[in-house]
């Protein structure tokens, strides 16, 4: 079991930055692969990036490929999303999310634990 707790959103204007953090808890974190995601009113959940068990493979969306970057310390148990030149159509609410497995994957029902989610919003 996986328990998830994200932390660091908040009000940005666009071209600013934010770091998200997720904290982990269970000794199984280092073996199994994390994604963020994230949801605007109105729309479904949408993949944001991905990072496998060591960390050496990330995939990012298209929407944000070249301005966020996932990375995660195994010794520390936690995940990050640093998310730069931030844009308006980026505010939503960002959740951690954790696999059973330590492959990546791009799909929210490939995902068996999620944190309670971080909003993030930014001003234009």
């Amino acid at each position: 079991q996986v328990q998830l707790v994200e932390s660091g959103g908040g009000l940005v204007q666009a071209g600013g930055s934010l770091r998200l953090s997720c904290a982990a808890s269970g000794r199984i974190f280092s073996s199994v692969a994390m994604g963020w995601f994230r949801q605007a009113p109105g729309k479904e959940r949408e993949f944001v990036a991905t990072i496998n068990f060591s960390g050496r493979i990330t995939y990012a969306a298209d929407s944000v490929k070249g301005r966020f970057t996932v990375t995660r310390d195994n010794a520390k148990n936690t995940v990050s999303l640093q998310m730069n030149a931030l844009k308006p159509e980026d505010t939503a609410v960002y959740y951690c999310a954790g696999r059973r497995t330590g492959t990546t994957a791009q799909e929210r029902w490939d995902y068996a634990y999620w944190g309670q989610g971080t909003q993030v919003t930014v001003s234009s």
